[in-house]
């Protein structure tokens, strides 16, 4: 049985990262819940800082460079995917958004996908709402319902009633993640090919008219 597959993108631009940290947690807590199966998983994270050239190169050229391929095949062909970003102006990074944009517009189509972010206050927040979910609504993926951010004052912290702790929100999307990516359904198969209306009006008339 093929391992299933798992990639978290971070676009955190530091060293160390937030954004990245968030990435590892959430990944390391979608593949414990996903542990209780019998089927192997794979987990890859992808750091965006280390593609920012090729994926530049490729919005003015057209065309990914080896490093940059790699990264596309990986999240066109994940389970599930993982998408991190730093808020930067109340929305995602151009880094992460300049990623996005260079796969193909049905590349992530009915993928299972955990979104999330990091930034320096909770204000913030809503971006995951207004930005994000919108971004992969477009891409026609299939976005759990709990959304990740973290504040600065969120690492260590209790949280409060209504969402809990910062890692509580991590096992609750994690789990839902994982759910998502058991009960993902087969690829659909190849489409049939459309024969034109004047060959299919042909084939029914009486042969000698």
């Amino acid at each position: 049985m093929s391992p299933l597959s798992l990639v978290a993108v971070s676009a955190g631009l530091s060293t160390p990262s937030s954004t990245r940290l968030l990435a590892d947690r959430l990944a390391e807590a979608a593949r414990e819940h996903l542990a209780e199966d019998t089927r192997p998983v794979q987990v890859t994270v992808l750091e965006l800082r280390d593609l920012a050239t090729d994926i530049a190169s490729n919005l003015v050229t057209g065309f990914p460079g080896a490093r940059l391929r790699a990264a596309i095949e990986a999240v066109t062909a994940a389970d599930g995917l993982i998408a991190v970003s730093p808020i930067f102006s109340a929305s995602y990074s151009g880094l992460f958004k300049s990623f996005f944009d260079v796969l193909d517009p049905d590349a992530l189509a009915g993928t299972p996908v955990l979104i999330a972010a990091t930034g320096g206050t909770a204000r913030h927040s809503l971006a995951l709402e207004h930005a994000l979910r919108p971004l992969f609504a477009y891409l026609r993926a299939i976005v759990v319902p709990t959304a990740v951010y973290a504040a600065s004052e969120d690492w260590g912290s209790a949280g409060d009633t209504r969402t809990g702790d910062l890692a509580a929100r991590v096992t609750r999307a994690a789990g839902e993640l994982a759910a998502l990516m058991r009960d993902r359904p087969a690829a659909a198969p190849a489409a049939e090919s459309v024969v034109p209306f004047e060959e299919q009006l042909a084939a029914l008339r009486p042969e000698g008219n």
